[in-house]
């Protein structure tokens, strides 16, 4: 079972989320928050797979959140509108998982999650390519201060092997796991070992700050 907290101030909103969530069959919602401080506590307590995070709370928002909760091993995937991009911007220079649009449908919402359980990250993808490029221009108009993602210089490349670089260029492309797989013509399970690797090798922490090191440094597939 999927182990999720969902942490939303609008208790019909977050009603509604925990109704679609609890109904999958893989999935089981083990916490409810209503604003930062108590998402941060139910996941500490909880110990969830994911945390599902909405981005504008009372008393701690979602990336200030999102920022306690790195280095626990719990992954947060924001839930925002997209005119929110500043916040957005600074939850994943957080550490989060990646985000999805309040307006999604409810089985792409169980899909994220579960895309997100498998160690990937996960972006919408009607925006996938116009965020990442906007992200890794941006560095100076973070709202909420999140930290940055660790500075990678292109030297540091030298440590990946050839096919790791390939799957550098694809994530940085925002292709999923599957995606990279079906396009290397590799195995999914070899496709998340490579990108482990790459966070190992880059000191990176998450998936979406390993998109934004490749457009950053113009990595590309050859």
């Amino acid at each position: 079972m999927i182990r999720v907290v969902v942490a939303e101030d609008q208790w019909a909103v977050r009603s509604g989320l925990v109704m679609i969530l609890d109904a999958a069959p893989d999935m089981h919602v083990v916490a409810e928050a209503a604003d930062g401080d108590e998402a941060v506590d139910a996941a500490r307590r909880y110990l969830p797979d994911i945390v599902l995070m909405d981005v504008r709370m009372p008393r701690k928002d979602g990336i200030a959140a999102t920022r306690d909760l790195a280095g626990t091993g719990v992954d947060v995937l924001i839930l925002t509108t997209f005119d929110l991009d500043e916040y957005v911007f600074g939850a994943l220079r957080a550490g989060a998982a990646g985000f999805l649009l309040k307006n999604i449908e409810a089985d792409e919402l169980v899909e994220a999650v579960r895309v997100v359980a498998r160690g990937e990250g996960m972006i919408a993808p009607a925006v996938t390519r116009r965020l990442i490029a906007e992200f890794a221009g941006s560095g100076a108009r973070f709202a909420g201060g999140g930290p940055r993602a660790p500075e990678v210089s292109p030297a540091a490349l030298d440590a990946l092997t050839p096919r790791e670089h390939e799957v550098l260029a694809c994530v940085g492309e925002g292709l999923s796991n599957q995606q990279i797989a079906r396009r290397l013509s590799i195995t999914e399970t070899t496709t998340k070992t490579h990108v482990s690797r790459i966070l190992a090798k880059l000191g990176l922490r998450s998936r979406v700050q390993a998109a934004i090191v490749a457009q950053e440094l113009g990595v590309t597939h050859d």
